[in-house]
């Protein structure tokens, strides 16, 4: 695999689930885009957040 393959990127993991909570929250005014946003980063837990990390090959502090 590549070194900049999006596999090893802890960061798409989060964005991919980040773009389907939008997506069903279907926001259709920037207002909303940003009630959307704020509601969908408190379904990120810090063991999900850690896990998308440990699945890339980070090594836990």
């Amino acid at each position: 695999m590549p070194d900049h393959s999006p596999d090893l990127n802890p960061i798409e993991k989060a964005f991919a689930k980040l773009k389907a909570l939008l997506r069903k929250m279907a926001a259709r005014t920037i207002t909303d885009l940003w009630d959307a946003i704020r509601d969908a980063l408190r379904e990120f837990t810090p063991g999900e957040c850690a896990n998308y990390f440990g699945s890339a090959g980070y090594e836990p502090r």
